[in-house]
């Protein structure tokens, strides 16, 4: 098993975020989209300008996709919302499949037919009632399994037959064979299992060869598994949280990281006090086009 470092992140945004997330990058903008869940927004970094603008939302946003008619679509807690293209909700099309009193949407992006597989997390954390669903093109909402407490980690590979998903809690990411006419995951077996008290695979991004990149949360780094589970190599970065991948630039070969510093102690923020920012490094092999939503 080869478990080199081979490049470490550094931070190219201090965005100071309580818990940075869902980074999507816009071929057409040449931009990065992501969120922060508990100051709730969707933001705007433009990594040529160095700027980054805010869109603040009025409630919890799970994650997010770019639009194929323009504009966005949002799991907020109250459900599925279609945005314009300045981040605002502007139509309500999906009721939240939960209690919003202790659920939550979370990790979820398009799959390559354009439909919205989204997540949700059970915040008391003390039972397995989290779901992954499907958000259809007509924004009709499809369980397609349960028994988690927290949905992360969602990816493709480039062919679309395999669909990876992680339950945090337990340390495991499965992949399923997926059904690209049907949007149906079957035959579920576990791709990777972590034992390291730390290191709790949250977000993911899935390269152009199929090798699959997994934000290990608490564990400060990102970790590259080869299209079998195989570590290929660890890198990690000055905060403890990172949270999801996302692949980015004019040739797709830029990782961006989003990061955490929510619950962290004092001590830790004083010798990483770049947490919660964006964190970027170059790799050799190109990432895939984000798929729109096609709702």
């Amino acid at each position: 098993m080869n478990d080199s470092v081979l490049a470490t992140p550094t931070a190219v945004l201090d965005a100071r975020a309580s818990l940075g997330e869902c980074p999507v990058w816009s071929r057409d903008e040449q931009v990065l989209y992501w969120i922060d869940i508990n100051a709730p927004a969707l933001h705007r970094f433009d990594p040529r300008s160095g700027e980054n603008a805010t869109m603040p939302l009025s409630e919890s946003i799970g994650c997010f996709a770019l639009r194929a008619r323009g504009g966005f679509v949002l799991a907020l807690r109250s459900g599925i919302w279609l945005a314009d293209a300045h981040g605002h909700p502007t139509r309500k099309v999906a009721d939240a499949p939960y209690d919003p009193h202790h659920h939550r949407f979370n990790d979820g992006r398009c799959d390559p037919r354009g439909r919205l597989i989204v997540g949700t997390m059970n915040e008391n954390r003390d039972r397995g009632s989290a779901a992954l669903y499907r958000v259809d093109t007509d924004c009709s909402v499809r369980e397609l399994f349960s028994g988690m407490t927290i949905s992360n980690g969602l990816g493709f590979s480039p062919d679309g037959l395999t669909m990876y998903h992680a339950d945090t809690p337990a340390q495991v990411v499965r992949a399923f064979d997926y059904d690209a006419g049907t949007g149906t995951p079957t035959n579920g077996r576990v791709f990777m299992q972590w034992s390291g008290e730390k290191e709790r695979p949250d977000g993911a991004a899935v390269d152009s060869v199929g090798n699959y990149w997994v934000a290990l949360y608490g564990a400060g780094k990102v970790v590259k598994l080869s299209p079998r589970g195989r570590l290929i190599a660890e890198h990690p970065l000055a905060a403890m949280c990172p949270t999801m991948c996302a692949f980015g630039g004019p040739d797709l070969c830029t990782l961006y990281i989003t990061t955490a510093r929510q619950k962290r102690d004092a001590g830790e923020l004083a010798l990483l006090p770049q947490s919660g920012g964006i964190f970027a490094m170059r790799v050799d092999v190109p990432g895939l086009p984000e798929p729109r939503f096609a709702g």
